[in-house]
């Protein structure tokens, strides 16, 4: 346990973000001294008083903000067996009261100093914790800057390794590169959540049900679908529709008249002549039939994820996956005979009780099957997966993740042709490391992109879905504001009130004035 204590309700996120980075086994809390003001819009809650800070917690991260001298000052104390405080270490330095940004930066870049002496380590993305860190080199790179020009900027101000500088460098030229036709303006690009699955695998915390409690009502599901398609093709009907993605869930569970149903009622009801790609996640391969592949085709669907996450039979029982290694090889076959020249893949590194020989013999089938792109997750364990809900159950599997890892995988996406594309970040990855998506050229993934990015309205259908208004007015840190309108997860809840679903981006579309 990791207690911070504030004497002022300001930074906290960023604090707490890169001292959890260090100490990622470690609960971390913020808490307030008793002269903040706890009523304050800063404070998550009134429970966070300094009274409450557990006092058997290992460690201690003091942070005064000394207004008048504008000055910050850290103490970083660890707590001795007699209950004694232990000054590890402690630093003091300037911020300033008319840059927020800039005293934000300074302020994250101590912590990380402070924290990286404590704990004898690096972080792989410095001071970088959030979720998209390519759209800072994106942008320095679209206001003219050369390579070198970003590479020195993110190593001075954010602490990035070398190696991440010029993977994320190489990753936004490509972003940059296939991006570069797409109309942010007058575009937007179509997202279609399917709620169901085989099976709920043991990392995840998505929106998804098992089929076999819902499958007398995915018809039903279908009905409260097509309503929300009808209200999004009314109001986007002076847009370009760019992109459209099946996920979930498993969109393959649906039975292959209900798939044919779906694309059809999107290809009827939206204009498709300025649509790039249409992707149908099969994602698991339990979910995939002949019949169910033979409708995509004849639809016109080339694009589809067949996701084994890991060639390793163990760990698929492990995490839940009802399917065998042989049924993945099998489904990846099928769809190239039957013409699919654009499949994905996606993979986790860092699963429970994998080796790295583990990965190496993934990365060795998925070499031999060839396909046009791969994804490299990194395990990201969230508060709602069964991982984390029945911890003590499973924290004696090692989960790892490192540096060799990602490399190794690397190395063997670049031997099949593929270059990375695009990447993103998550909380509680293991390592600390990334997503990198891999793909041959000219067969990446715009939708991938533009959800990362948040360059082009996403409008978002179905349970659970979330739907970004991208708008013409700018943040403090020059990036376009985001609206956001989120649908119920629960499935019964989303057909009872998919009225109210429609109601509220009707809502929001007005407010922000959206059109």
């Amino acid at each position: 346990m990791i207690n911070v204590i504030l004497n002022k309700a300001e930074f906290e996120y960023d604090i707490y973000g890169i001292v959890k980075a260090f100490y990622s086994k470690e609960e971390v809390e913020c808490y307030y001294t008793n002269d903040v003001d706890m009523t304050s819009k800063n404070v998550a809650s009134t429970d966070h008083s300094i009274d409450k800070a557990d006092k058997n917690a290992k460690f201690w991260l003091d942070v005064k903000f000394l207004d008048e001298e504008n000055k910050i000052r850290m103490k970083f104390f660890e707590v001795l067996s007699d209950g004694a405080k232990k000054e590890i270490n402690k630093c003091e330095f300037e911020t300033f009261s008319d840059d927020r940004k800039k005293t934000k930066d300074n302020l994250k870049k101590n912590v990380y100093k402070l924290m990286s002496e404590a704990s004898k380590k690096e972080l792989p993305w410095g001071t970088l914790t959030g979720i998209r860190p390519t759209k800072i080199p994106m942008k320095l790179l679209q206001a003219g800057k050369s390579d070198k020009e970003v590479f020195d900027e993110m190593k001075s101000k954010y602490l990035c390794s070398d190696e991440k500088i010029n993977l994320s460098i190489e990753v936004a030229k490509e972003e940059i590169d296939i991006l570069k036709d797409v109309d942010y303006e007058n575009g937007y690009s179509l997202y279609i959540g399917i709620p169901f699955c085989p099976s709920t695998c043991l990392y995840c915390s998505f929106t998804s049900y098992p089929l076999g409690i819902w499958k007398n009502r995915v018809d039903e599901y279908l009905d409260a679908l097509e309503k929300e398609i009808d209200f999004t093709a009314e109001k986007c009907k002076h847009k370009k529709l760019n992109s459209v993605y099946f996920g979930g869930g498993t969109p393959t569970t649906l039975l292959p008249h209900q798939m044919e149903r779906l694309i059809k009622k999107v290809k009827s009801s939206f204009d498709m002549s300025h649509c790039v790609e249409f992707t149908v996640e099969a994602g698991r391969p339990d979910s995939i039939t002949r019949e169910k592949l033979e409708v995509l085709r004849k639809n016109g669907i080339d694009r589809i994820s067949i996701n084994p996450q890991t060639m390793n039979q163990e760990t698929l029982k492990l995490i839940g996956r009802h399917h065998t290694v042989e049924q993945t090889i099998e489904s990846f076959k099928l769809a190239r005979e039957l013409g699919f020249s654009h499949i994905n893949m996606d993979l986790i590194v860092g699963l429970p009780g994998e080796t790295i020989d583990d990965v190496r013999h993934t990365m060795e089938v998925i070499k031999e099957l060839k396909p046009d792109n791969v994804t490299v997750h990194s395990l990201a364990i969230k508060r709602a997966a069964r991982l984390t809900v029945f911890k003590e159950h499973y924290e004696k599997m090692k989960m790892i993740n490192t540096s060799e890892h990602m490399k190794m995988c690397e190395k063997y996406c670049r031997e099949m042709g593929l270059v990375p594309y695009y990447l993103y970040r998550q909380k509680g990855m293991a390592g600390n490391m990334e997503n990198v998506g891999y793909c041959q050229k000219g067969k990446s993934g715009v939708y991938n992109i533009l959800i990362m990015e948040e360059k082009q309205t996403i409008m978002a259908l179905g349970a659970g879905a979330s739907t970004k208004l991208v708008l013409n007015e700018y943040n403090q840190d020059g990036n376009r504001k985001i609206a956001r309108v989120e649908n119920v997860k629960d499935v019964k809840n989303y057909l009872e009130r998919i009225d109210e679903m429609i109601e509220r981006k009707r809502t929001k579309m007005e407010e922000v004035k959206w059109h």
